[in-house]
């Protein structure tokens, strides 16, 4: 009978690691490469599923608010309801809790589009130790609100300025204990939210393409500053504190220092509008109020790195490089091969149960030669054992290299480790 010849099949090899992730270790903007798919298409494929996650939740809550209103105050029009989901109102606890919610819902919509599109360990979109490490996050938070304490009471020191925007004290706000609660409950989501998105999302976007971590850093600044519609002082401030939270994002290795400081200045600026001392939805700031806001994150990132360099000082992660590929077990016709043994190319597979070490097969006499060796298994690249010969007492004894003449031991090895079969040992 022909015996059709088997045909490897190649398992595709997995990409290639970059050395910097192999050797040093992947800093956070390189992360992308930890995960289970990490494609250069794949950043692009998770923007835009988020893009229209996003879209279609935020017109459901816009819908939900707006027949809320209409059904609750039918006097109301569109150009009211509108107003109310763009502008930030502390006497307005509903709409203010619309606004940060459809802010704070960019982290849930992040993670479930990461998920998709790279596969699983998702923990690595925020730290290099595959999750949130929520005593950092503590601790850094522990920090912030320190400095903030410390920073705003000099800054009082100092001649108060003209305010200006909608200021409302809490003796005119019929809704201050549910404006105070909303900012509260939700403005460490909606921070983390933007942390999530324009430190954790963008700059491993920018890591999957470029090495440097300057580039991560420095190129998501512009749309974080666009996002905050403020007048060129303010304007500034933002950026400093994007480029400081970028620098605490790569330095830590995670997003907790980052969203640590946004959360504390958050609550600062919304908190201070709920006593009537700030208007949070003021476009315009003073050249005080941005000196105290730089002197603030320099001292936050100053004592963040002070607590760094004393800890652990992890913040990159080694990846393993994939394997070498391999070649599946060929499939022969009508029989399967032998598990735990290379194929024989060229000759037909040994059928039936695969034998036991240290007893000859059922099929053929007892062997009463020198003793097996049934620890000798055949190594890859050796040919696997045919049990068409009986051994003989006058077979040569196997050698330390597991070969024999013409018999098979128990462990199923009869070649020389050069892998041809022969009739005597060396």
């Amino acid at each position: 009978m022909t015996v059709p010849q088997p045909v490897p099949v190649p398992r595709r090899a997995a990409p290639a690691l970059p050395a910097d992730t192999t050797g040093p270790g992947a800093a956070f903007h390189r992360l992308l490469f930890a995960r289970q798919r990490r494609g250069w298409w794949t950043p692009l494929a998770t923007g835009a599923l988020g893009v229209v996650l996003y879209l279609v939740l935020t017109t459901v809550i816009g819908l939900v608010f707006g027949i809320v209103v209409f059904v609750t105050d039918p006097a109301a029009d569109i150009y009211a309801l509108t107003d109310r989901l763009v502008t930030i109102d502390v006497s307005d606890p509903i709409g203010l809790a619309v606004v940060l919610v459809s802010l704070a819902v960019m982290w849930p919509i992040y993670l479930l589009s990461s998920f998709v599109v790279n596969g699983r360990r998702v923990g690595h979109i925020s730290s290099v130790a595959g999750r949130l490490r929520w005593n950092w996050l503590l601790l850094c938070v522990g920090v912030a609100v320190v400095v903030y304490i410390v920073i705003s009471a000099l800054s009082f020191l100092l001649p108060a300025e003209e305010g200006s925007g909608n200021v409302v004290a809490p003796a005119e706000n019929p809704a201050f204990v549910a404006s105070l609660l909303t900012v509260l409950l939700l403005v460490p989501f909606q921070a983390a939210a933007e942390e999530y998105v324009f430190r954790g999302y963008l700059m491993q976007t920018v890591g999957r393409w470029l090495k440097r971590p300057a580039w991560a850093i420095l190129l998501p600044v512009p749309l974080f500053v666009l996002g905050h519609m403020y007048d060129w002082a303010g304007q500034v401030g933002v950026g400093v504190f994007a480029v400081a939270a970028g620098w605490l994002t790569w330095r830590t290795g995670g997003l907790e220092a980052a969203i640590a400081l946004h959360i504390v200045n958050n609550l600062a600026a919304f908190g201070f509008s709920v006593f009537g001392l700030s208007d949070a939805a003021a476009t315009e700031t003073s050249v005080m109020g941005l000196v105290s806001s730089v002197v603030m994150i320099g001292a936050f990132v100053g004592v963040v790195e002070w607590l760094w360099r004393r800890g652990d000082g992890r913040r990159t992660l080694r990846l393993t490089p994939p394997p070498e590929p391999v070649y599946a077990a060929p499939v022969y016709a009508g029989h399967p091969p032998v598990y735990g043994q290379p194929p024989v190319y060229g000759q037909p597979p040994v059928y039936g149960q695969p034998p036991v070490y240290g007893q000859p097969p059922a099929d053929q006499t007892p062997y009463d030669g020198p003793p097996l060796q049934p620890h000798q298994a055949p190594r890859w690249g050796e040919y696997a054992p045919s049990f068409d010969a009986t051994p003989t007492p006058d077979s040569a004894p196997l050698s330390d290299g597991g070969t024999g003449s013409t018999g098979s031991d128990a462990g199923g090895s009869a070649a020389s480790d050069g892998g041809s079969s022969g009739s005597s040992s060396d």
